[in-house]
């Protein structure tokens, strides 16, 4: 049975709270889990213990080969349970395929805007020579 260490929805409307759960991967996500070991509290400041965490039972799971999700992986990293590698990826600031379709699309009508308007300045100086 695989484990995942994950966050479970708890509170209210708009007001959300989660419990980190060890859970089986096919449970739905608020639903049956194996052990509760821990809580995250988005509503409270930055500078407040947002993040409670059961370390001993977390590094059990880790052992038995649980898998915790990304979210829950940062938690663990900043607690200084599990070292989080770094991720690079250069491409995610870039647009999508169809926005760099338009802007070469919009390029392309600008550079033959400007050959035009090139176009059309030398045109009368020629005439004008031309006489």
């Amino acid at each position: 049975m695989p484990v995942k260490l994950r966050l479970a929805r708890a509170g209210s409307k708009k007001r959300p709270y989660y419990h980190i759960v060890a859970a089986d991967v096919r449970a739905p996500r608020d639903g049956r889990f194996i052990e509760q070991l821990g809580s995250w509290n988005p509503m409270l400041p930055k500078d407040a213990q947002r993040v409670t965490l059961n370390e001993e039972r977390i590094k059990h799971w880790l052992s038995n080969g649980a898998t915790p999700t990304d979210r829950v992986l940062r938690f663990l990293d900043q607690a200084g349970i599990v070292n989080r590698p770094a991720r690079s990826n250069p491409t995610k600031g870039l647009p999508g395929k169809k926005a760099q379709e338009r802007e070469a699309e919009r390029k392309q009508r600008e550079e033959e805007a400007a050959a035009a308007a090139a176009e059309a300045a030398n045109a009368p100086a020629e005439e004008a020579a031309a006489e």
